[in-house]
């Protein structure tokens, strides 16, 4: 966590401008008297203080939170509020250095107040309203706190976003806070302030980051596992709420939970708003977590006549890795996997892992996990794969990240087609009645500027009891750099979109070109998509009917591979052909619900009978 800094805006006491985060928040040069300025005349009626650029002088106020560890400082609150909803009258005083007073102070703070952005003002993160450059002065101590605002189902809104129309760029900052109205506008219309929340249901595992998220909405799209399942841009789940702790974890350790545990009892402390989550409770007093025995899953074994097909990202695997992570991977293939036919891998990093100096190869990676396969009780594998150029495929640098396949001989063959390498391009022909790959294992259209720097598919042909069956195995563009779901634009910008939606349209194509050799061609297109099941990118996937999302098979309540922020998604997806019309389809949670993870992915499986 970085620490903080305030960059004010000069602007007219009482003016907020649509777009102030984009122009920049230039420092100001007036002041407002003690006598006038409370808490709540900081924090105003919008998400830019009317007084930013301004010093203020003896605010006053009850310390209810006090931050000794990155972004150093305190919170402080009027316990007399005013009658307005859409003020707060909590604040965040920014010091830089470890702050000298104490819950319960009585103080009065002078400084400049400011707009803090968290992740720099081209994030598109909301704003946090802060003093900086503080005069201190204590008046007394052991006072009573301000009583929480009680955060819960019924106070937090239906809607997500502000229902105004948003200013130019579609920024909301400009907007009259409405907080009975929008989620967003709720919890912004208590930033700063002492909040709670009552015993409530973990949707977002405890991360490496001492972090993990909570629903007051326990029955808000939730997963049959526990979870709160993201299922439109428009169903964004207002009850998620991010948990940290203000005590260092040093003094006393963050609790781990998985999804569907309880925080049970009392969490209580300021409100705080971060690069990383947005609005965060900084729990002052913390509940204990009642572990409710979430249980990794086993998918069933395929039948003689199945072709069980899957896909998993192995998250960044090397040589170098543990040997544990090797056999916890490997057990997971064969136990909860069931051995699968084909595996698809994703993240298989080069023999070196992450030292950059020009190694891409693999074997010794994929030598390393397949030994670990067996010795875990699965099949001696075999594995097809193209190596790619040094630093070309996105990911860790030096890492070389790329999809592999791995195929138990005893059950299913490969095609072998020479000639493939990282910048061939393979294609399809006509062999008798059927389709063929010029090159298998071979990439798809490498030379495609929609690759550039980042992982090219995967095309493998395989044949299983005499009927043969295309594989395609991808891990598109990452969604890094969209903006979240707290921005201040609303819709957030979702630039990463663009290189996938490109990218699916040249695998969509090269499916169309074997359907249109082969009709009936069984085409299975798999990996980590890195988009949902209802995005503009599975959308191009599955044009002209050429594909079939069959995560889609699955009730809403079982749709989703990952967990971010506390929503449980759908980034990880095998498609089919329309020959494949008859299959059985499962997402195999054994990850991303769970604090101890081996991945942060769960893998995918479909059975079917060619």
């Amino acid at each position: 966590m970085s620490a903080r800094s305030s960059v004010p805006r000069s602007a007219a006491v009482a003016a907020v401008v649509a777009g102030a985060l984009a122009t920049g928040l230039l420092a100001g040069s007036s002041s407002a008297s003690a006598a006038e300025v409370r808490i709540h005349d900081i924090q105003g009626t919008t998400r830019i203080s009317p007084l930013a650029g301004q010093q203020v002088t003896d605010v006053q106020g009850i310390v209810t939170g006090v931050r000794t560890y990155g972004s150093r400082g305190f919170w402080f609150q009027d316990p007399q509020a005013d009658d307005n909803a859409a003020t707060s009258e909590g604040v965040f005083v920014f010091t830089g250095s470890a702050p000298t007073v104490a819950v319960g102070d009585a103080v009065k703070v002078s400084g400049l107040v400011g707009e803090f952005v968290p992740g720099g003002i081209n994030s598109g993160n909301q704003s946090v309203t802060q003093i900086s450059k503080p005069t201190v002065t204590v008046v007394s101590s052991g006072n009573a706190l301000p009583a929480p605002v009680t955060i819960s189902a019924k106070s937090v809104p239906a809607a997500y976003t502000p229902q105004g129309d948003a200013a130019a760029g579609g920024s909301i900052n400009a907007l009259p806070l409405t907080p009975r109205a929008s989620a967003l506008d709720y919890y912004e219309s208590l930033e700063g302030s002492n909040v709670r929340i009552g015993t409530s249901r973990v949707v977002g595992a405890t991360d490496p980051f001492n972090e993990l998220w909570v629903t007051v909405k326990p029955r808000e799209h939730d997963s049959r596992r526990g979870g709160t399942v993201y299922g439109s841009y428009t169903s964004q789940n207002t009850g998620r709420l991010q948990i940290q702790q203000l005590t260092p974890v040093s003094q006393q350790p963050f609790p781990k939970a998985n999804v569907g545990d309880f925080l049970t009892g009392t969490t209580e402390g300021p409100l705080d708003f971060n690069q990383f989550g947005g609005y965060t409770l900084t729990a002052r007093t913390l509940g204990t977590v009642t572990d409710e025995g979430l249980e990794r899953e086993s998918t069933r074994p395929q039948r003689r006549g199945e072709l069980a097909v899957a896909t998993y990202n192995v998250e960044n695997l090397d040589p170098g890795d543990p040997q544990e992570k090797f056999d916890a991977l490997a057990g997971a293939v064969v136990d909860n996997l069931a051995s699968p036919d084909i595996l698809a891998l994703e993240e298989i990093q080069d023999n070196n892992g992450a030292k950059n100096d020009g190694t891409v190869a693999a074997d010794q990676t994929l030598k390393k996990f397949t030994d670990a396969i067996v010795a875990a009780g699965g099949p001696v594998y075999e594995w097809r794969t193209v190596d790619p150029e040094n630093n070309k495929d996105g990911g860790e640098p030096g890492g070389n990240i790329r999809q592999v396949f791995l195929f138990n001989p005893e059950r299913v063959s490969f095609t072998d087609r020479a000639g493939g390498n990282a910048t061939a391009a393979t294609g399809v022909v006509q062999e008798g009645r059927h389709a063929a790959l010029t090159l298998s294992p071979g990439r798809i259209d490498p030379a495609n500027t929609a690759w550039e720097n980042s992982r090219k598919p995967l095309a493998g042909e395989f044949t299983f009891r005499g009927r043969t069956v295309f594989v395609v195995a991808n891990h598109f563009g990452s969604k890094g750099g969209d903006e979240s779901l707290t921005s201040h634009h609303q819709p957030p910008v979702r630039s990463s979109e663009a290189k996938r939606l490109l990218q699916a349209q040249a695998v969509n194509s090269f499916v169309k070109d074997i359907l249109k050799v082969q009709r009936n061609a069984d085409v299975l297109v798999v990996g980590d998509i890195n988009d949902f099941e209802f995005s503009a990118t599975t959308k191009a996937l599955t044009d002209g009917g050429a594909l079939y999302p069959a995560i889609k098979s699955l009730p809403r309540s079982e749709r989703y591979s990952y967990v971010f922020q506390g929503n449980a998604q759908v980034l990880d997806q095998i498609l089919t052909s329309p020959s494949i019309d008859d299959f059985s389809y499962d997402s195999v949670h054994i990850n991303a619900e769970f604090a101890d993870q081996n991945s942060d992915h769960d893998p995918q499986v479909v059975r079917f009978r060619p």
